[in-house]
């Protein structure tokens, strides 16, 4: 598999990397290019194979792998840090900022190609408008050394875990989603997690794994490696496998203090963004309790140690926070839904989702009508039956406009919902009335991402190909590093006939992907088509060596790593 292969190199190349080369800048000038989507890539200035394991130590990743800039680091010194244990330097030591933020990318790469990866848009935004209010209350009290771009995204699977990497990138579980009962729970963890990449615990892991010696953190991170490889959320036996009792006890001292700190800055974040300061407490005695039934301790609790000392201090800090009515979004209870059929495989699970939520709306003990109706509505649609689909949605907004109103605001409407009713439309073969639909909802939204792939998708769809590469074009321009929308850009192209725009999309988008040799071949394609003209030659040129070169650094990385 190629992300065993990934981590196993990782493993390998650390022992071999000194402490200086981290921290070095690269030689490498960069091209102007005009379609830039790499360019904030760089040359690597750490080399990419910085043990994988580190990471998850803190954030519990080793139990799931299957805006402000973040290279502008910001020196304020956090007024938080009273109170907070002693993890000793908080610079991060040599990895800096932007290193981390450049192994986190390509760590992503990785993680990406996991299948249960789950690139829906409406979760994605969804996370990170959490993220977006908790880094902002991080700004206004000026917590952290430094302001990394967040980025969330969730997968498939049903353990209550979340798990942060380098340079800002957070995962979170369908589990976790559909444990918690209020926004204010979800925020709580994310917060928790966010703490953990404010307070740069990973760059200070590796330091102090570095201080241990190479040997003794050679030791350690083949524990972490089994764990991961093993989908093991047991942190404990997982670094007890590598050995060496200096570096383990070393490293756990480090971890308690981390998670402490974690707790204290999340909790701060919490309670500044207008959540329910109560929130983490009431997750966290949940998971405790479940921890102590026959079923055993969910991943979090495990990759998490929640001991009763974490959740006294979390209470003792709620009880003296000051009230303040919590916010919840509407979207809570829609994403909440939506990861819950989202967690399936099958048609029969759909269906038994279907079932489940029906039996809550019935016995009056669904956490949210309209979000139980939702859920039913997308897992109708996923089971093509596209009637009912309509229908359960229809009852889905009634219920959210008569919640809407008793809260004195009855005009409201959510993008969730806008989303899927064009979503249902497309798929059900009736191509206008999803175009319709889908640009009602970037009206509506035209922030939200999922607003603008249903758009793209319906355009496709009705083969009105001229308006989506229009539409992709535009969002390639705003926002390149995200590959489906060269994906995008490309499938409008085939239905225009544009083969040079074609090609020179895939090869971006494989780009991103860490697909190097197919990023090349799309570009000598683009560069072969008789028609190019001079200035397109020129660009194609100077991207194609731009990507012969990150390729081979990349080659020259694995060889050394074997």
């Amino acid at each position: 598999m190629r992300l065993k292969r990934f981590l196993a190199a990782v493993l390998s190349v650390t022992l071999a990397v000194p402490p200086a080369i981290i921290a070095q800048p690269s030689n490498l000038s960069e091209l102007p290019l005009v379609t830039g989507p790499l360019d904030t890539y760089g040359a690597s200035t750490v080399p990419p194979e910085i043990a994988q394991g580190v990471f998850g130590m803190y954030g519990g990743a080793q139990s799931r792998f299957s805006g402000n800039p973040g290279g502008n680091a910001s020196l304020r010194a956090p007024m938080s840090t009273q109170q907070l244990p002693d993890l000793g330097d908080g610079s991060g030591g040599s990895l800096t900022p932007q290193a981390e933020r450049k192994l986190g990318e390509r760590v992503m790469r990785e993680v990406r190609c996991d299948p249960d990866y789950l690139d829906d848009w409406l979760v994605r935004d969804y996370l990170n408008s959490i993220a977006g209010k908790l880094e902002a209350a991080a700004s206004a009290q000026f917590i952290g050394g430094y302001r990394p771009d967040f980025d969330l995204f969730a997968m498939r699977d049903p353990q209550i875990n979340a798990f942060s990497l380098p340079g800002g990138f957070i995962g979170v579980n369908t589990g976790l989603i559909v444990s918690t009962q209020t926004e204010s729970e979800l925020a709580s963890v994310i917060g928790h997690e966010m703490g953990h990449v404010l307070q740069r615990h990973i760059a200070r892991m590796i330091t102090a794994g570095e201080h241990s010696g190479y040997a003794a953190l050679a030791g350690m991170l083949l524990g972490v490696l089994a764990g991961v490889l093993a989908h093991s959320g047991d942190l404990g036996s997982a670094i007890a496998i590598g050995g060496q009792a200096y570096a383990v006890d070393n490293q756990l001292r480090f971890s308690r203090a981390a998670e402490h700190e974690a707790d204290r800055v999340g909790f701060q974040l919490l309670a500044a963004a207008g959540y329910d300061p109560y929130g983490m407490v009431s997750f966290f005695e949940r998971l405790d309790r479940a921890s102590m039934s026959d079923a055993g301790a969910p991943a979090y609790a495990r990759t998490h140690p929640l001991t009763g000392e974490r959740i006294a201090d979390m209470a003792d800090r709620a009880r003296r926070s000051p009230y303040r009515q919590p916010r919840q979004s509407s979207e809570y209870a829609f994403v909440r839904a939506r990861a819950r059929v989202l967690q399936d495989r099958s048609r029969s699970e759909y269906a038994d989702e279907i079932s489940r939520m029906r039996s809550e709306i019935e016995d009056r003990t669904a956490l949210n009508v309209a979000g139980d109706w939702y859920g039913i509505a997308f897992a109708q649609m996923l089971l093509e039956r596209y009637d009912d689909a309509a229908q359960s949605l229809a009852n889905a907004r009634a219920a959210f406009d008569a919640s809407e109103r008793a809260e004195g605001d009855p005009t409201r409407s959510s993008p969730s919902l806008d989303v899927l009713a064009a979503d249902i439309a497309r798929r059900s073969g009736n191509n206008d009335e999803a175009v319709r639909l889908a640009e009602i909802a970037q009206k509506r939204w035209p922030q939200s991402h999922a607003a603008i792939e249903i758009r793209l998708q319906t355009l496709l769809t009705a083969r009105r190909f001229g308006e989506a590469q229009e539409q992709a074009l535009r969002e390639t321009r705003a926002d390149p590093q995200q590959p489906v929308w060269w994906r995008y850009l490309a499938q409008a192209s085939v239905g225009t006939g544009d083969s040079l725009t074609q090609h020179r999309a895939l090869a971006e988008k494989f780009a991103l992907e860490g697909a190097w040799p197919s990023a090349i071949r799309q570009l000598k394609e683009a560069r072969d088509i008789k028609s190019v003209g001079y200035y397109d030659l020129a660009t194609i040129d100077a991207r194609l060596h731009e990507f012969e070169a990150r390729y081979k650094e990349e080659r020259e990385d694995e060889k050394n790593s074997s």
